[in-house]
């Protein structure tokens, strides 16, 4: 059985206490990893520190770093597939598309890397001021502290990791207990790459524990989350007037006009709603669909849901993985039987299967106030309703606590339009789910699903601090 360190102050360290990783399908405990103490997890803050203020990287050499680091994630896939295989319990074709999405990002940053720069700033068109010249100077924030989920430890590790190197900064990796393999390969994997051994520190353990003692710790700049609303609201309230990037949670909606393709939509309304058992901040959660097609629609959504093969995530024909524990299939299936109790029909699914599997879910006659609307279920549930009026369909996107992203279909250009400016989200996808992302595109949410945007030059932006230089000539 493997065992994980942790990294700090540039050397890898072990603990007496260690704690479980559990293969999400078979239950079984497959490595395990070190916990560490609040001494440690202040050494790491003070090493993450000296690395910064005595070691300058060049945008060259954090252009090569990350380079090599792209090629370097391809060079271990098969290790990484396996890993998130085994400790998420992704299916075999989605983990592959996260690995290669990740070298992909991490060549992107290394090219952004190079290309960081201020602006001229006219400050010689104010009055008595034509003697001075002025520009800004973008610098890198200091120690950012990445913490990442368990749906995607290696691409959200990743969108942290990356910019902030490429940014100037030095890294403090903080992985959940749930799935922390893949950050700890990563970090592995950034040495080799020519990092310089103290800008990234690897600190693991509970969040609750090892978490706070990084968030209440001063000498950390800028953290960065991927999470629920909850931790994004404990952790704002925690650290104070220090700066922060939030991606929390969602509900996401996809609204299906009349004039749109009903099967082709519901093919991939199911597919993105169950991609990684739902348990994705842009899972296709909430769909509106025009009354005119509605029954087609919800006829293929129950189709694919029941086309979906649940087994091991490392054999080539599953689709269809085990949830992240045996408490959330529970979690997800009483929010099912609740929202049944009030009135909503299963459509296909609304079972439990075994303790790590939930079926495939399809549920209609649904009610806003229900939690399988209204709350966000991380779960392979897909809530389905009609609409007559499209303004309608957009007030129903619109009635939630949440805006990550959406998705219209329509060949009407005026209601595609219409529906990017009004709907209260971070990403309006046209002719496309909410379910779309790609490495180099502003992603965030709005209102209770987080503030800052990740991806590409939009990370490294956050991470870096803005300053204004006038030259008195």
């Amino acid at each position: 059985m493997e065992h994980y360190q942790l990294y700090i102050g540039g050397q890898w360290i072990d603990t007496e206490k260690k704690f479980p990783v559990i293969d999400k399908y078979s239950g079984e405990t497959f490595a395990t990893i070190a916990q560490a103490s609040q001494e440690q997890a202040e050494t790491a803050v003070r090493s993450a520190r000296d690395s910064f203020n005595k070691v300058k990287l060049s945008p060259t050499q954090r252009y090569q770093i990350l380079l090599k680091m792209s090629q370097l994630v391809r060079q271990n896939g098969e290790r990484l597939v396996e890993t998130l295989c085994r400790e998420v319990g992704k299916p075999i074709a989605e983990a592959i598309g996260e690995v290669n999405g990740v070298a992909n990002n991490f060549e992107s940053f290394a090219e952004e890397a190079k290309r960081i720069a201020g602006e001229m700033v006219p400050v010689d068109a104010n009055a008595g001021n034509e003697k001075r010249l002025g520009f800004t100077l973008r610098v890198p924030v200091g120690i950012v502290c990445a913490i990442s989920p368990f749906n995607y430890p290696l691409s959200l590790s990743a969108a942290k990791i990356g910019p902030a190197i490429a940014a100037g900064n030095t890294v403090i990796l903080k992985p959940t207990q749930q799935t922390p393999l893949c950050g700890c390969l990563l970090t592995k994997l950034i040495l080799e790459a020519g990092l310089p051994p103290e800008h990234i520190q690897l600190v693991l353990g509970p969040g609750s524990q090892v978490g706070n003692w990084l968030l209440k710790n001063q000498d950390i700049n800028f953290y960065s989350l991927t999470g629920s609303t909850d931790v994004g609201r404990h952790i704002t309230k925690t650290i104070g007037l220090r700066r922060c990037a939030m991606e929390l949670g969602s509900n996401a909606a996809v609204i299906i006009h009349k004039d749109a393709d009903a099967k082709k939509t519901a093919t991939a309304c199911a597919q993105r709603g169950f991609y990684n058992a739902g348990q994705v901040c842009i899972s296709i959660q909430r769909v509106y669909v025009h009354e005119d097609i509605y029954p087609a629609f919800v006829k293929q959504a129950k189709a694919v849901a029941e086309s979906l093969v649940m087994g091991d995530p490392r054999e080539q024909k599953t689709t269809l993985g085990p949830m992240i524990s045996e408490a959330e299939v529970n979690r997800v299936d009483a929010w099912v039987k609740e929202a049944v109790s009030q009135g909503a029909t299963v459509v296909t699914g609304g079972k439990k299967q075994g303790t790590r599997f939930y079926l495939p879910t399809v549920l209609t006659d649904v009610k806003p106030e229900m939690k399988v609307c209204c709350q966000e279920i991380f779960g392979p549930v897909i809530v389905v309703s009609p609409y007559k009026d499209f303004a309608e369909a957009i007030r129903a996107v619109n009635d939630s606590v949440y805006g990550l992203q959406a998705g219209v279909f329509t060949n009407d250009l005026g209601l595609a339009m219409k529906a990017a400016r009004e709907i209260e989200c971070g990403g309006v996808m046209i002719n496309d789910t909410a379910y779309f992302k790609v490495g180099n595109m502003p992603y965030g949410g709005v209102k209770q699903s987080g503030f800052g945007r990740e991806g590409g030059k939009y990370t490294i932006k956050e991470m870096m601090e803005e300053k204004i230089v006038v030259l008195n000539l």
